[in-house]
């Protein structure tokens, strides 16, 4: 199969077999000038791979996705929206193509694979320029009435509060307080214009007290969404990915003990914060497994 994985500034195409292995990779800047140019670089990313041997195709897009047509509904980062995807690309390439959610298939990649195998309730969260959500409930990957669920970076942390990023027109969600522009923005606060998350993590880790209580804050916060995923599905594990995920215990402790705080019994006392397994190459996989469901449904 070839798994494509969009994000917000890379496309990461690969042929995969069944048991996950990349056997093949491609990475190219995303176009986002317009949706047009964005469609030629996913199809461009597939083509760079090599379709001569691949049976079927699977793309993982951080869209809202209705299943019932394959198509990218609505985008918060990207120009991406009120398009057909599965249609477009089946036609395209000639083959079976699944269509997901980046974070849904990123979320079945490290249950099937990485570090939830072996559950049958999982939640993960991909945490980057925005923060992504999927769900394994009961032994499934949980896409809703039409397939666009498990948009866990949109709950409401703070009601009326600071505006959410992108597209979205909502306030105070956990996507614009948690993420890794959320860190951006606490960097700029503290070291102005030219701050980063990166130089924000950097100093954090130097024992700077004001980088340690910004990033903190930021971890608290997803810590408040984490219990509130963990009152509300009862998982046994919760997954963080993504790049932003790599900052580790500075980012896991204080989640850790606001889900302490927060988070229920016994579902509080039951439940495991972990790392993702698979890196980068989650959403790779999962996009292919998405593309192997294709193929078995076709």
């Amino acid at each position: 199969m070839i798994g494509v994985d969009l994000g917000g500034t890379k496309i990461l195409a690969g042929l995969v077999d069944r048991e996950g292995n990349v056997l093949r990779r491609h990475e190219r800047p995303t176009p986002t000038a317009s949706q047009a140019e964005l469609l030629e670089g996913l199809a461009g990313a597939v083509d760079a791979v090599g379709r001569r041997e691949v049976a079927a195709v699977g793309v993982g897009v951080p869209s809202t996705v209705d299943q019932r047509d394959g198509s990218a509904v609505a985008s918060v980062n990207i120009p991406l929206a009120d398009v057909s995807l599965r249609s477009h690309f089946a036609s395209r390439f000639d083959l079976p193509v699944g269509i997901e959610n980046d974070a849904n298939a990123a979320a079945l990649a490290e249950w099937t694979f990485g570090a939830g195998r072996g559950t049958r309730h999982m939640v993960m969260l991909t945490l980057g320029t925005g923060i992504g959500g999927g769900l394994i409930l009961d032994g499934r990957l949980y896409r809703g009435a039409v397939g666009a669920a498990a948009e866990l970076g949109h709950i409401v942390i703070d009601h009326d509060g600071i505006p959410c990023q992108g597209a979205c027109t909502g306030r105070g969600h956990l996507e614009v307080l948690a993420s890794g522009t959320a860190a951006d923005a606490a960097a700029t606060e503290l070291y102005g214009p030219s701050g980063t998350s990166e130089q924000l993590v950097e100093r954090a880790r130097a024992g700077e007290t004001a980088a340690v209580a910004a990033l903190g804050g930021l971890a608290r916060r997803l810590g408040s969404g984490i219990a509130s995923f963990v009152n509300i599905f009862n998982p046994e594990i919760v997954v963080l990915g993504g790049g932003f995920a790599s900052v580790g215990e500075l980012l896991f402790a204080p989640a850790r003990e606001v889900v302490a705080r927060e988070a229920r019994p016994p579902s509080g006392e039951t439940v495991r914060i972990v790392p993702a397994e698979l890196g980068n190459e989650a959403g790779l996989v999962g996009a292919a497994l998405v593309a192997f469901e294709a193929l078995d449904a076709a």
